[in-house]
C-alpha cells in the first residue's frame, strides 16, 4: 500500500487542518466544544490550526474526532483503514467514547415554547476521560438546542448544551426546566422559602418568581457548543 504523503488517499498536516475547520463548520461545532470533546484545554485545536502546533493530532485524538464527524481517520492525517492503523470505529471501546443524545425539542431561552417528543434524532461524541475528569454519568446526559435571546451572551441562539439530568436544583446556576408546556433554560436562584426566581442573561428579560411547586428542574447546563 502507498504511504507517499503525496498520495490523495494520504492528508498531510495542512490539509488535515483545513479539512477539520471544514468538518467543523458543516457541523456547528466550536472548535473550543471540539478541543473538550477530546479532553483538551480549549484553545487546543484552535492551535493546531492555526498555528500548527501540535504538527498533527495525536492518534486517540483523531480517532475521537473522525468518530465524532463520521469520516475516515485519513481526512485528518492518519493512514487509510487497512494501511497499518485501525480505524476508531474497529478499535475503540465504550470507557473510551461515548454517545450522548441530541433529543429534537429545544430548549427555548426566550418566552418558552411547547416541547415535542423527545426521542434522539442523533448524538454528540464525548470523550470518557473528559467526562470523568468532570464527574459526568454519560447515562444523565442530553443534548438540547436554545433557542431565543434571553440567554445572550451566555447562550445564543442555535447554541448546543449538555445537560445533567442527575443535577437537580441544588445551588443558584443554568437550568434546564419545564413549566406547564413551555421548556426553558434560565439560571436558577433562591427567592425565599418555596420560591424560585428564574432569571435571564438578557437584562431586556425581567426576572420571573414562581413557586417550587410550578415548575419541574430537568437537569442543571453543564457544557455548550456554538458556531464561531
Amino acid at each position: 500500500m502507498n504511504d507517499d504523503p503525496r498520495s490523495p488517499s494520504v492528508v498531510d498536516g495542512g490539509d488535515a487542518r483545513t479539512r477539520l475547520l471544514e468538518l467543523a463548520r458543516e457541523r456547528g461545532s466550536s472548535l473550543a466544544g471540539l478541543s473538550a470533546l477530546i479532553g483538551r484545554n480549549s484553545s487546543y485545536l484552535q492551535q493546531f490550526i492555526r498555528k500548527g502546533s501540535p504538527r498533527k493530532l495525536e492518534e486517540q485524538d483523531r480517532k475521537v474526532l473522525a468518530e465524532f464527524f463520521g469520516v475516515d481517520e485519513s481526512e485528518l492525517g492518519g493512514a487509510p483503514d487497512g494501511t497499518g492503523e485501525k480505524s476508531y470505529t474497529s478499535s475503540r471501546s465504550d470507557e473510551d467514547f461515548h454517545a450522548i443524545p441530541r433529543l429534537s425539542l429545544a430548549a427555548a431561552a426566550g418566552p418558552g415554547q411547547f416541547a415535542g417528543g423527545e426521542t434522539p434524532f442523533d448524538n454528540f461524541g464525548f470523550s470518557g476521560r473528559w467526562l470523568r475528569e468532570n464527574g459526568f454519568d454519560p447515562k444523565m446526559l442530553s443534548a438540547l438546542t436554545v433557542e431565543g435571546d434571553s440567554m445572550e451572551p451566555l447562550l445564543r441562539h442555535g447554541d448546543e448544551i449538555l445537560v445533567d439530568r442527575g443535577s437537580r436544583f441544588e445551588r443558584d446556576g443554568v437550568h434546564v426546566v419545564r413549566m406547564g408546556d413551555a421548556l426553558m433554560v434560565k439560571r436558577l436562584a433562591s427567592a425565599g422559602a418555596g420560591r424560585i426566581a428564574l432569571l435571564s442573561q438578557n437584562l431586556a428579560y425581567p426576572p420571573v418568581e414562581v413557586g417550587l411547586d410550578e415548575i419541574e428542574v430537568l437537569g442543571r447546563v453543564v457544557w455548550k457548543s456554538g458556531r464561531l
